[in-house]
């Protein structure tokens, strides 16, 4: 039996503790984000996806949900419809954050949690490498990083002291 798509995304969030608010980026139709307010009960949760017609596909799974603690939005990891430091917990699957949007959307301690639930070594090589490079510049701090079933993730800390300076 295949190993769930979902299985590096929960390895992952068992380093993050407990998190008031999650953002889950490029969510697709949802099953992340979902899988999330599952996992966090107490936590509001986001999903935001560059496709209209997935955010409806997401927002019609919800189901009841009187406090309003999921919800999904248009928007993309380069431009997150959302304010400063607003998150304790940002998660992406199958695809790559951007760096400086992140670091502005997440609050200074919060944590980043990268999961590929396609080869194990998804974060290594030099895409990886380039993409760990840019998170440091931010202000972000390597966790974890291990293989999960047939995918992997990594887990990072924005500096509890604020985002690090940019030199050009």
């Amino acid at each position: 039996m295949p190993v769930p798509p979902l299985t590096p995304l929960a390895a992952a969030v068992l380093h993050v503790g407990a998190p008031e608010r999650i953002l889950q980026i490029e969510c697709g139709e949802g099953e992340g984000t979902l899988f999330l307010a599952r996992e966090f009960p107490s936590a509001r949760v986001r999903g935001v996806d560059r496709s209209p017609e997935r955010i409806r596909a997401a927002t019609g799974r919800i189901g009841l949900d009187p406090e309003g603690r999921v919800a999904f939005k248009v928007g993309t990891p380069r431009r997150l419809p959302f304010p400063d430091d607003h998150f304790d917990l940002l998660t992406v699957l199958d695809s790559h954050p951007a760096a400086a949007e992140s670091a502005r959307v997440l609050r200074p301690g919060g944590f980043l949690a990268i999961a590929s639930s396609g080869s194990p070594g998804a974060l290594a090589g030099l895409r990886g490498w380039l993409l760990h490079q840019r998170l440091r510049r931010r202000g972000f701090e390597p966790i974890w990083t291990e293989a999960a079933g047939e995918g992997s993730f990594a887990v990072e800390r924005l500096r509890a002291s604020g985002r690090a300076s940019v030199s050009l």
